[in-house]
């Protein structure tokens, strides 16, 4: 506990969202009976002794863990600290980029896409784009993250000229072929792809561990993303069927057996070619060894998986969905890389 966790605990203050803060430590109350007064002193002690922030305390369930589990887990500052270890500056713009990262991993795609560029200078990746075989398109910002900004519209219509303004009142500036999912996985949720993200870290003698494997399930979005409103679960690594519930970043909402609008059983789902899309992670993560800890976002079609992008900053949030910390695990990883936290 030092100065820096102070300054911390100042910006989670400034930040805090006072209806959800309220909503959620009412919910607290409730669950663990004890008083509010309690439980904010008790997330003061909390944010500075255990590198989390106010939401996080919450969205952990700290107020029923106790301090053997709580050390446990990782919260936003500490997992940026070791992110910025195992994937360093200098080398984690391949996974920020969505250009970049198409181009490097490019034998891991199927998908066409094109920048605002291409477009405006009508070359081939903007014929191929605009005329793909699924007859959608789907634009985004290079830069973007967590589903923001992001748009699914049919090609039908669309000429260059038409598709550079789309892209421009989007305030997008990158379109890429839409991906068609695997019919099992429509039927559980049609709005949305739903994706498989699987976290992978890579060891000095090229060895990758995958420490989890959860599917992204969207509800009524036209994105799978946790902050979007959707849920995420737990899926079993060997078997490749979903083993727990899924959660939201919102804890009052119940855990999700039966998706809520199409009636499918979520626990016991089963994701079509699973070991083809581990095999893909695996494969993906030593395709590129400058990054060693990577959140990989795979789609999975009716002829197999396709990786959809690579997060350096793949979110702690993923402790929620399997129901435990991540840092005992991280610990060994730096160690076995010779790595002081």
């Amino acid at each position: 506990m030092g100065f820096k966790q102070v300054l911390y605990l100042g910006h989670w203050i400034l930040k805090l969202n006072i209806p959800k803060f309220t909503s959620f430590l009412t919910y607290a109350v409730n669950k663990c009976k004890r008083t509010k007064l309690g439980i904010i002193f008790d997330i003061i002690y909390c944010v500075l002794r255990y590198k989390i922030s106010i939401e996080e305390y919450f969205q952990f369930g700290f107020y029923l863990l106790g301090k053997e589990e709580r050390d446990t887990y990782v919260g936003t500052p500490w997992i940026e600290e070791y992110q910025a270890k195992v994937n360093p500056k200098s080398e984690n713009y391949i996974l920020h980029n969505k250009l970049k990262f198409l181009e490097i991993y490019n034998p891991f795609l199927k998908r066409s896409y094109a920048t605002l560029t291409d477009l405006q200078q009508n070359n081939d990746s903007a014929m191929k784009v605009l005329h793909n075989k699924t007859g959608k398109i789907v634009l985004k910002s290079l830069y973007g993250e967590g589903g923001y900004g992001i748009v699914v519209i049919p090609t039908h219509d669309l000429d260059t000229k038409k598709l550079i303004e789309l892209l421009k009142s989007t305030k997008n500036d990158f379109v890429e072929e839409y991906i068609v999912q695997h019919k099992d996985l429509a039927n559980l949720s049609p709005s949305a792809v739903n994706t498989v993200r699987i976290v992978t870290q890579l060891h000095n003698n090229n060895k990758v561990d995958v420490i989890i494997t959860t599917l992204r399930i969207s509800v009524n979005s036209a994105v799978d993303n946790l902050s979007a409103g959707n849920f995420i679960a737990p899926v079993n690594y060997f078997t490749g069927i979903v083993e727990g519930p899924g959660v939201y970043m919102d804890i009052t909402k119940p855990d999700v057996f039966v998706h809520p609008i199409t009636g499918i059983n979520i626990v016991g789902f089963k994701v079509p070619y699973w070991q083809e899309t581990v095999q893909m992670a695996v494969n993906a993560a030593l395709h590129n060894t400058n990054n060693r800890s990577i959140g990989w976002d795979i789609a999975i079609t009716d002829n197999g998986p396709e990786l959809v992008e690579g997060n350096h900053n793949w979110g702690k949030m993923l402790q929620m969905t399997i129901k435990k910390g991540l840092k005992p695990v991280l610990n060994s990883f730096l160690d076995s890389l010779s790595v002081k936290q």
